[in-house]
């Protein structure tokens, strides 16, 4: 190499090692390597155990059998508890086992009954009051949602999703986490999403601040009801505009957008940046919906309580087998089978949330109070503040800021600054073609979601809030 080209390969470097991020590029890949550690340490085969044993139980109704140890509701939450509780002896990090329960009646439970929710919370060392939190749904159904006697083995709704909780647990207790994360259980979904609502209340009596919840509800399905099969797409669902939005915070999303940059969108976001970095062969659907069309799930009540939220499921799903009785007709088999669900799939699924629950756990303090300025102005100036005391701001590298076109579903381009840094202008950047936001990043470069300004976008209450 002649000395002429050897300064302009010298040159180039510098410019990849700094300048580069200033530059208006497709964002840099974040990878960190760990997180591919904890995506082989998750196990299709101890989640088929886990399915099997669950859907063993006969039926997991809210209404069945509480007292048997073979059959019945009861049974299978304190098999859960129990597997909670052996894992938590092999952990490294603290994890606390216990039930969280109150006694509910309603259209689909006629007489009051004890709805009880299982839980492992594995204890954040440097942020514990900061949650993140995924769950399973300990019960089944069949067609007749009062049907509390029949055979209901709810395979894949929703013993994959139990099984995949439990298996995050396995996997990432090995390593302690500045923030606290909550592995759920939660009873009484299918007769009202009563266990959430238990659990949200749990929530607010403890004192944690939920940054997300990643509900995982049918995650073992690879063949649709449409006639597709396939293992390579997953969706996440999250709602847009908070439910506990105020008049005030209305008014100002409807000037300064927001409606697609909700914290659960933001999550939504995150995760599927997360399975094109880490998660072989799966692609994220972002549905902007809360739902499905007019059904539900275990993180709506976590929604109206005001705490961000996902539903990841399964993109292709059969209805022939959710809430049907055991039969065949005209040569369909109908139920929820162990035949039905694709293993190695749900290992897909469950590794998708394990580097989530990961990346969230592991970043330093959420930007918060975070603000825009830029009007009539060729540049535009984000600022932020971020809370945390010395002990919590020792895992914060740097900030990342963000920002995307208007019409784009995934942040686009990215610019990244020093931790004393609190503000940022973006030259020939307009403001008002762009959507913007920034994250926080770890030492070991595990990063918070993108927090968008305003209240609207906050994980926490802002300045702004009413």
């Amino acid at each position: 190499m002649n000395a002429k080209n050897q300064l302009l390969s010298i040159a180039a470097s510098c410019l990849l090692a700094g300048g580069a991020l200033a530059d208006h590029h497709t964002v840099p890949s974040s990878e960190v390597q760990r997180l591919h550690g904890f995506v082989t340490d998750v196990s299709a085969d101890r989640i088929e155990t886990d399915i099997r044993k669950l859907a063993g139980f006969g039926t997991r109704h809210t209404l069945s059998d509480t007292k048997s140890e073979i059959r019945g509701i009861g049974a299978a939450r304190r098999w859960i508890e129990a597997e909670f509780n052996r894992i938590a002896e092999t952990c490294v990090a603290e994890v606390d086992v216990y039930t969280v329960a109150d006694v509910v009646s309603g259209s689909r439970i006629p007489e009051p009954t004890e709805v009880v929710n299982v839980i492992a919370v594995q204890r954040g060392i440097l942020d514990p009051k900061r949650v993140v939190l995924m769950s399973g749904d300990i019960d089944s159904r069949i067609s007749d949602p009062l049907n509390f006697t029949d055979d209901s083995p709810g395979a894949n709704d929703n013993a994959s999703g139990m099984a995949g909780t439990i298996e995050a647990l396995r996997v990432l207790c090995k390593t302690k986490f500045p923030g606290t994360i909550v592995y759920a259980g939660l009873s009484g979904e299918e007769q009202g999403l009563y266990g959430g609502e238990i659990l949200t209340r749990h929530a607010k009596q403890m004192g944690w601040r939920v940054m997300g919840v990643l509900n995982n509800d049918m995650i073992g399905n690879i063949s649709g009801v449409n006639g597709v099969i396939n293992n390579t797409t997953a969706r996440v669902f999250s709602e847009g505009t908070r439910k506990t939005e105020t008049e005030r915070e209305g008014r100002m999303r409807r000037f300064m957008g927001g409606e697609v940059d909700s914290p659960s969108r933001n999550i939504a976001r995150l995760v599927d940046r997360l399975a094109d970095e880490y998660i072989p062969n799966l692609d994220v659907m972002m549905i902007y919906r809360l739902d499905r069309f007019g059904r539900g799930g275990h993180h709506r009540p976590f929604n109206e309580a005001g705490m961000p939220g996902v539903r990841i499921m399964e993109t292709n799903e059969n209805y022939n087998r959710q809430h049907q009785d055991l039969r065949t007709e005209n040569g369909i088999e109908y139920g929820d089978v162990i035949e039905g669900v694709d293993f190695d799939y749900a290992r897909k699924l469950t590794a998708l949330n394990v580097v989530t629950l990961a990346s969230m756990a592991g970043a330093p303090p959420f930007p918060a109070d975070v603000s825009l300025q830029g009007a009539v102005r060729p540049s535009t100036t984000i600022k932020w503040q971020i809370r945390g005391d010395e002990k919590e701001m020792a895992n914060l590298k740097a900030f990342k800021v963000y920002w995307r076109l208007t019409t784009d579903a995934q942040w686009q381009w990215s610019r990244t600054v020093g931790k004393e840094a609190r503000e940022l202008t973006l030259e020939n950047i307009v403001i008002d073609n762009y959507f913007f936001g920034v994250a926080s990043v770890a030492n070991d470069g595990l990063e918070s979601p993108v927090v968008f300004p305003g209240p609207m976008g906050a994980f926490e209450p802002t300045a702004a809030k009413e």
